[in-house]
């Protein structure tokens, strides 16, 4: 699993998600039967079959990522291993917020945050938790239980470490900062947004592609919401230095919302020339995702 993570966070999960699947069901599978085996064994099916998830979700399968995570949920239980459990409900409570479902991703977090604290305390468990749940409220548009959320969060990855949970995904300063930036964002608090995004952007390490691109697009969505256009462009060069082979639907996704978002704005002769460059960049990306891009997948077709 570490050795797939690892790769996933360079590469993306479209690039891995069919090893993923042969790994579990050649390997992991048939142990599940084994009258020899224990509770591990479902630890592991749990953890990869979530990991499958997310692979998926980063191919642009959205319904099959829901699958995984509903089958890795009942395996984290029966392994007995309750933060494992927690740490499903965390991603489908992701997955749910993705498909505009902002009230399924609240109950998905409190049902994590209720699972947590039945096993042994893991800061970073609920931090993600209560940050989840954050990001919901934030779309619901429900200010104060949103912000108290947040803070939550960051009391709780302030808090002293746990020892490391062998099949939880990090959850580390640069992942608060840019879920904190999202939050702000869309609390329409710009300012403090603007130096969470600016924070994550300076914390992603060279290694995290996906994540890197991610943070750049949201502190260049957060410019323009600001009204700062020259900034915007500025990191919105960097953006496309992003290593195009990555195999990530999800960012090309992203992108193309940050397209929309520069388009009304062309007027501005660097945003134009920005979107011209854009667009050659897309194009290029698209032929190297070709095996990858689901045939529904929207944004331009310019």
């Amino acid at each position: 699993m570490d050795h797939f993570r690892r790769a996933d966070r360079q590469t993306g999960g479209g690039r891995l998600y069919g090893a993923v699947i042969r790994h579990l069901s050649d390997r992991v599978a048939p142990r599940l039967v084994d009258i020899g085996s224990g509770p591990q064994v479902f630890a592991a099916a749990a953890a990869l079959t979530e990991m499958a998830g997310w692979m998926a979700h980063d191919s642009g399968h959205d319904d099959r990522a829901a699958q995984h995570f509903a089958r890795a949920l009942p395996l984290a239980h029966t392994s007995g291993d309750l933060p494992l459990a927690a740490h499903v409900a965390a991603s489908s409570s992701h997955l749910a917020l993705e498909t505009r479902d902002a009230a399924r991703a609240v109950g998905w977090a409190r049902t994590g945050l209720e699972l947590a604290v039945q096993g042994p305390r893991i800061p970073a468990l609920t931090a993600r938790l209560h940050t989840m749940q954050a990001r919901a409220l934030a779309v619901a548009s429900q200010r104060t239980p949103a912000a108290h959320a947040l803070e939550a969060a960051h009391r709780d990855l302030e808090a002293s470490p746990a020892a490391d949970h062998p099949w939880l995904s990090p959850f580390d300063t640069a992942a608060l900062a840019s879920e904190s930036a999202l939050i702000l964002r869309d609390l329409e608090q710009y300012d403090e947004a603007l130096s969470h995004a600016e924070q994550a952007v300076a914390l992603r390490e060279a290694g995290r592609a996906r994540s890197l691109a991610l943070s750049r697009i949201s502190l260049v969505d957060i410019h323009v919401r600001r009204g700062d256009l020259d900034a915007a462009v500025s990191v919105g060069h960097d953006l496309l230095s992003t290593s195009p082979p990555l195999g990530s639907v999800r960012v090309v996704q992203q992108l193309d919302g940050l397209r929309r978002l520069l388009e009304p704005h062309r007027g501005y002769r660097p945003v134009r020339e920005y979107l011209a460059r854009f667009d050659d960049a897309r194009r290029a990306r698209m032929l190297l995702l070709a095996d990858l891009i689901p045939p529904s997948s929207g944004g331009t077709t310019t």
